[in-house]
């Protein structure tokens, strides 16, 4: 089992954001399980959160860009990159800007902030997405693709192409996401002379400047755009080296625009919120493309994550029979709704309840037509949920269990006589102080009959 990563301790960075050229500190901070990744604008009234969620990008000019009630994140591509290039799960990150900085134009002081941060696991298994046929997404005005294919690990291929001698046609492949830092980190963000001119009439790269952005000069450079350059990046002189890019920089790599190209794909796929085992394949990628794939991906995620029913072995002796069940639970027949445990964890237990026409409920819902009762679903749902939560004290006997809160309950099918109903819930924080926050799915006949987040508390009996 892979457990999920957080940091140890918090970390801040200073810089600049390229198009607004605005001082920003970022601070990541460790943050619990199956919460992910997020960004925290402290510097606006109540601290609003937005979610890394490939549904709140609004537009990707110039980078990818995220809103959420109005309140923006600006091109979180590279530290996005950073985290799961870093094998991260749960990280929060403060801005008091909009804008992320900058930095190099790469990953890579973003890399080692985190590893001074240090890295930790939790107790929480991690999820993935296993990709098991092509899911692709194509842009017919660019004729950019990228494609998912089955695969044991994470794989990125990138092919870019922008009809340009001075670039050329360039590819880059990433096998092991565990080969970010030392082959794909530290490859910078890049420009084409003929955009630069654009944005600089346009007034955006405020913060840009000849060390975060490599510039391919695909034209002539007249005298008005050289003394525009000079302005631009304060620079006393800019001249053209041989193999086609402004001075002042080296490039790190000959296919380095292909290996920034495979750090944005990566940065931009960390908005789909689960990790993937597949092949990706990305030829002539841009934030436009790589955040459709995105969304689509999430969706397809989410479809297949909502129709999922686990199955369980139900032969195998349980976990807990009712006997066990009863010396756990305050509760007693007739309002008793769980007759076995058949798995548990720190973070996950597993119940079943066979119903039958004897239940009592069934007396009067209905006569003509028994069905059982979406409220007995959810108080099942919430004693299951309590032999986890009393399986941290020693003496649950002692203790009664008691609702604080129901959330977005849905109810998907009728439950009706002879059927065997399965409950799991899973911690969405973990349990403090006898407070035990989860997210609890019901199943019968292999299908989703229920769901609700719940939140209840143990007490000592007086």
């Amino acid at each position: 089992m892979v457990k999920q990563k957080t940091i140890k301790s918090e970390i801040s960075l200073t810089g600049v954001g390229l198009h607004t050229g605005k001082d920003v500190t970022m601070t990541f901070k460790p943050s619990p399980i199956n919460s992910g990744f997020s960004f925290v604008r402290v510097d606006l009234e109540g601290q609003p959160i937005i979610e890394a969620d490939a549904n709140y990008v609004v537009n990707t000019q110039r980078g990818t860009n995220l809103e959420k009630l109005g309140v923006k994140i600006q091109t979180p591509e590279h530290v996005l990159a950073a985290l799961i290039g870093c094998d991260l799960d749960n990280v929060t990150i403060e801005l008091d800007a909009s804008e992320l900085p900058i930095m190099d134009g790469s990953s890579k002081y973003f890399v080692e902030a985190i590893e001074k941060a240090e890295i930790v696991e939790q107790e929480a298994a991690r999820k993935y997405y296993v990709v098991k046929e092509v899911i692709s997404f194509t842009d017919d005005a660019t004729g950019s693709e990228i494609i998912v294919m089955p695969c044991e690990d994470y794989q990125i291929t990138t092919m870019v192409d922008f009809g340009t001698k001075v670039l050329g046609t360039q590819n880059a492949t990433l096998k092991n996401i565990s080969d970010f830092k030392t082959e794909i980190a530290d490859s910078r963000t890049f420009s084409f002379l003929h955009e630069l001119e654009t944005l600089l009439d346009e007034g955006l790269i405020k913060g840009g400047d000849l060390n975060n952005a490599i510039v391919y000069v695909d034209k002539d450079i007249s005298e008005k755009t050289m003394n525009n350059l000079k302005v631009a990046f304060g620079k006393d002189s800019i001249s053209v080296k041989p193999n086609g890019i402004l001075d002042n920089l080296t490039l790190h790599y000959p296919n380095e625009a292909a290996r920034h190209k495979l750090l944005d794909v990566i940065g931009d796929l960390a908005l789909i919120g689960t990790r993937i085992k597949g092949k990706v394949i990305a030829n002539k990628p841009g934030h436009f493309v790589n955040t459709q794939f995105a969304k689509k991906l999430s969706k397809i995620i989410k479809i297949e994550q909502r129709n999922q029913v686990p199955t369980y072995d139900l032969n195998q002796e349980p976990l807990m029979d009712i006997h066990k069940i009863m010396s756990t639970l305050p509760h007693r027949p007739p309002f008793l709704f769980i007759d076995r445990i058949i798995e548990m964890s720190d973070n996950h237990v597993v119940g079943m309840k066979n119903v039958t026409m004897n239940e009592s409920f069934f007396v009067g819902h209905f006569p003509e037509a028994p069905v059982m009762p979406g409220v007995i679903i959810v108080e099942a749902m919430a004693q299951t949920g309590g032999i986890l939560v009393l399986s941290t004290v020693p003496d649950p006997e002692n203790y009664l269990t008691f609702f604080m809160k129901i959330d977005n309950v849905k109810f998907k099918q009728k439950v009706l006589p002879g059927d065997t109903l399965i409950f799991k819930c899973e911690l969405i924080t973990p349990i403090r102080r006898g407070i035990c926050h989860m997210q609890a799915h019901a199943y019968a006949n292999g299908r989703l009959v229920a769901e609700a987040e719940l939140m209840a508390q143990i007490a000592r009996k007086q």
